[in-house]
């Protein structure tokens, strides 16, 4: 295919630096994207309870403050740094059996239900 140079000198050259914003419009838009952005990676970093480890809690009067919580979110980051897939977390007399991958705690265990039990289908346990 031959082009004809007469036809190529009136195009004008476009840079892909023409496209892209500069960092004032960045800077300057309306921060939906950021608020989105920041909301998705809260929801992921926060520990999630199943409906069953939800009745747990509730049948054995367990109230975890908002530091016990992120205290069980650091021990899952700390499993998930070993590999760990599913592990036992102790934290102040209560046991927690977690998904690692998806950071839900399965179940809870308190002091009085401690002795004697058997966890299972765990390949890790970190103690807080």
């Amino acid at each position: 295919m031959v082009i004809n140079s007469r036809y190529t000198d009136n195009i004008k050259r476009i840079q892909v630096s023409d496209f892209q914003p500069t960092q004032r419009q960045v800077l300057q838009g309306n921060g939906e994207f950021e608020k989105l952005l920041h909301e998705n990676i809260i929801r992921q970093s926060e520990v999630k309870f199943s409906k069953h480890a939800e009745l747990r809690l509730q049948m054995r009067n367990i109230n975890l403050s908002k530091e016990q919580r992120q205290r069980i979110d650091m021990a899952i980051r700390k499993a998930q740094d070993k590999g760990v897939k599913d592990s036992l977390i102790l934290m102040d007399n209560l046991a927690f059996v977690v998904n690692v991958k998806s950071k839900t705690v399965i179940t809870a265990v308190n002091n009085s239900e401690l002795k004697d039990n058997v966890f299972t289908n765990i390949d890790g346990a970190v103690i807080v």
